[in-house]
């Protein structure tokens, strides 16, 4: 097999734990009891981590 041409910063490993932390990260948001504007920008970023997991997930390895 053909080493993959990708810089290693873009591979699926690390680009998925990097979705993974978005997706934790809007979570994280959306349970904390303390400031409104994290709450209000809790989903949108929940929904950026699962979309950039979907999209990386096809990323070669």
């Amino acid at each position: 097999m053909k080493p993959s041409s990708w810089p290693k910063a873009l591979r699926r490993g690390p680009m998925e734990m990097l979705a993974c932390g978005v997706i934790a990260l809007g979570i994280f948001m959306m349970l904390q009891p303390f400031a409104l504007v994290l709450y209000t920008w809790s989903f949108l970023t929940t929904l950026l981590g699962t979309v950039m997991f979907m999209v990386v997930s096809k990323f070669p390895d």
